[in-house]
């Protein structure tokens, strides 16, 4: 419970409002993230949020978008500075059940950040893998994540990589449209297939029912949920969907226990 002091080595503005944070401890570190974890960040003196882990290496890594006061100080550090990091919590990919079929990545804004270490992680093993298929989707060409590291996946060969984005604008050549709709376009057998998506719970929700529409089994495709965490440790219960906590049960969880948990209002 007690947060590990990290310093900052690295600082990359991706977007106007989002950054990624490469750090590295400065006492005892915490233990490696498993692909999907998250770590609790703390800017010192203003507050404490959770952040998924967006790569493990060289560094570890989190990417950020200022939405309020941690988040902005946060955003706000430089190589150099200081922050407090608890972790790593909840459920991850679990890539090794992934393992010898075919593989697809969804992630739509944000989102992109949980599964980018997935994607990283496959490249890396690309022989434990059939198809490999990364969907990318985001409001416009100027909110989309990680464009070199996307374009260095296409390069590649090896990967599927489908990028679209809801508005284009001036110089835009690629796709438009919303994520969902790349899934038809994707070359993966639906019989061997793991699915990993996050982004926004809509756009969770409809690439779910779009992939089982194709015949890949729900209990296949994973889903993060990262809906209000606080604590970390199911005690404050911000995060409680129904009986389940999600900084404890999840954040990934399957279609099929999920679907349900979608459907609990928040207040």
């Amino acid at each position: 419970m007690v947060p590990m002091r990290y310093r900052v080595v690295d600082r990359v503005e991706e977007l106007t409002d989002t950054v990624t944070l490469a750090v590295e401890p400065v006492d005892e570190p915490a233990p490696d993230p498993g692909h999907g974890q998250f770590n609790m960040l703390w800017a010192f003196g203003v507050g404490e949020v959770p952040i998924s882990v967006s790569a493990r290496a060289p560094h570890l890594t989190h990417t950020i978008r200022a939405v309020g006061a941690t988040t902005t100080a946060l955003c706000s550090l430089r190589p150099g500075d200081m922050l407090g990091l608890r972790g790593p919590f909840g459920t991850g990919w679990d890539l090794d059940a992934a393992a010898g079929g075919d593989l697809v990545v969804i992630g739509g804004g944000i989102g992109l950040a949980p599964v980018r270490s997935v994607v990283r992680a496959a490249i890396a093993e690309r022989d434990r893998f059939g198809h490999v298929a990364v969907l990318v989707g985001a409001r416009s060409p100027d909110a989309l994540l990680y464009r070199e590291e996307l374009e260095e996946w296409r390069r590649r060969g090896d990967l599927e990589v489908l990028v679209t984005v809801d508005s284009a604008a001036p110089g835009w050549t690629g796709d438009v449209g919303v994520v969902t709709g790349l899934i038809d376009r994707a070359g993966f057998d639906p019989a061997r297939t793991t699915a990993l998506v996050c982004g926004p719970e809509i756009m969770m929700r409809f690439s779910a029912l779009a992939l089982i529409g194709q015949a890949v089994a729900a209990e296949r495709v994973k889903v993060s949920l990262e809906r209000n965490m606080a604590c970390a440790v199911a005690q404050c219960g911000r995060c409680q969907l129904g009986p389940v906590f999600v900084c404890r049960e999840g954040p990934v969880f399957d279609w099929a226990a999920a679907r349900s948990l979608l459907e609990v209002r928040e207040r």
